[in-house]
């Protein structure tokens, strides 16, 4: 009946264009007959001749006048369509839609019921639209068709489009500090013989011209932007789009924004303080606030964060010393708590495992440091205690929103860890980073003391509370059938 019905409606307007286009009247034209104000602008101009530009949203006939609701992206005003005042326009008037693009000139009043309308002369038909509108009340309900129809769930729901405005508010918060701070932002490729930077299974793809298999990058450039280091720059950042071939969540994507920064001369104890001072001002321009209830955590941002320990918190939630215990020790620990695991995990990623069960009842903020070596190909390790590392992760609302360490800029030490990540890969963990030879080169010239760090868009959905998938524009979904 819904599909007949809009069939019907489709019939309709279609024959609503055949008149149009009958009268001469060009239902797509390419430039408008006026010089429009935003409607927020508009709106204040009382007694004075105005154009507006915008979707036609309301419809109410009275007789020989109609009332409509104009909508542009500054806001909303009502159009008053009076047959003796608009004259040779009432025709066309006769053959708008909601949905319809239109421009109306004429003077701002205030109509018997004091709504501030705009008395209209002249209008002019800029789309035509076919496809009815779902009601504004109802909207979409279901939510896999708002995905899809994301075009169609913006224009009915005004809170959206300001959690995307709130969104790029975020993204050039971010990138207006790092410049402030210094930094140089740079683009790395997307496009990588080798996917390196992060423990994650890689999309791949192949180069015609060249013929060869290539992937798309797992993180933002974490070894071009270390390359970088070796080169001579000392502060770089990237912003942009990384890809990784692993399951849908409600905290996870496919493809996501996400920014990671490099610090020469510096550690991972100068990138906590910064990436401290970095949260506060980006929340704070997005959001106007510093405290957050996010699911079941409140979270306060304004506060001196503190420092959780990663061995001492995991035995302290389960009892098990990973220091001390074996891969059979973790693994029963595992299915006790109900986790899934592969068979194949090392025992690096049995405890990573682990430590993602632990994490989701700490609301923080806080720092997480003492990882060991196991779980950071990447970090350097601590003078003082060389089975753990110099790593630190960002926990907010039961979850990593961020991840930086002192780079490891031993190239012989780097090597053998890529062997021991290629030894993984080779027995199955398709997660396990691959050996990069070129970048073992690079680190053979000298690589000054490096900290870096990395966040991703996720860090934006956590404030905001709501699934990530809800806080990109347009989801990837599976073809309609």
């Amino acid at each position: 009946m819904a599909q007949q019905r809009l069939d019907e409606i489709r019939k309709v307007r279609i024959e609503k264009l055949e008149k149009l286009q009958e009268k001469g009247i060009n239902p797509y034209p390419s430039t408008v007959a006026g010089k429009p104000l935003p409607i927020s602008d508009a709106q204040s101009k009382m007694g004075k001749k105005v154009g507006a530009v915008g979707r036609v949203m309301g419809w109410r006939r009275h007789g020989n006048v109609v009332f409509s609701d104009l909508k542009d992206e500054s806001g909303q005003i009502q159009l008053w369509f009076q047959k003796d005042n608009i004259k040779k326009n009432y025709e066309l008037v006769k053959l708008l839609d909601i949905g319809d693009f239109i421009y109306a000139e004429g003077e701002v009043t205030k109509t018997k019921a004091g709504e501030t309308s705009i008395d209209v002369s002249k209008v002019q038909l800029l789309t035509k639209s076919i496809r009815p509108l779902p009601s504004t009340w109802y909207g979409l309900k279901d939510e896999e068709a708002r995905y899809r129809q994301r075009y169609v769930d913006l224009i009915l729901n005004d809170d959206l489009k300001d959690l995307f405005r709130r969104k790029a508010i975020f993204w050039q918060s971010m990138r207006d500090f790092l410049i402030e701070k210094g930094f140089l932002e740079v683009e790395t490729p997307a496009l990588e013989t080798t996917a390196g930077g992060a423990d994650a299974s890689p999309f791949s793809t192949h180069h015609e011209a060249l013929d060869i298999d290539l992937y798309l990058r797992i993180s933002m450039g974490e070894l071009w932007q270390k390359r970088l280091m070796v080169a001579g720059f000392e502060k770089t950042f990237e912003i942009g789009r990384q890809f990784r071939n692993e399951g849908l969540s409600r905290e996870h994507l496919q493809d996501y924004s996400q920014m990671e920064f490099y610090w020469a001369y510096a550690n991972y104890k100068d990138s906590m303080a910064l990436v401290e001072e970095l949260y506060k001002h980006v929340a704070k321009a997005a959001f106007g606030k510093l405290k957050f209830e996010i699911g079941e955590h409140k979270v306060n941002l304004s506060k001196k964060w503190g420092r959780i320990d990663y061995t001492g918190t995991i035995k302290e939630k389960t009892g098990v010393d990973i220091a001390k215990a074996s891969e059979a020790d973790i693994k029963k620990k595992l299915k006790s708590l109900g986790v899934s695991f592969d068979k194949n995990d090392s025992k690096g990623r049995l405890v990573d495992t682990l430590w993602k069960q632990v994490r989701r009842e700490i609301s923080g903020p806080v720092f997480l440091v003492g990882h060991p070596v196991e779980v950071s190909p990447l970090a350097k390790r601590m003078d003082d205690n060389p089975d753990f590392v110099e790593r630190y992760q960002v926990i907010i609302a039961g979850s990593e929103m961020g991840n930086g360490y002192s780079e490891l800029n031993d190239p012989i030490d780097q090597a053998e860890r890529f062997e021991e990540q290629q030894k993984m890969r080779d027995e199955g963990d398709e997660e396990a980073q691959m050996h990069d030879d070129d970048f073992v080169r690079a680190l053979e010239y000298g690589m000054p003391p490096t900290t870096g760090f990395g966040v991703s868009e996720r860090l934006f959905s956590f404030l905001a509370d709501k699934p990530v998938r809800e806080t990109v524009l347009f989801p990837l979904l599976k073809p309609e059938r």
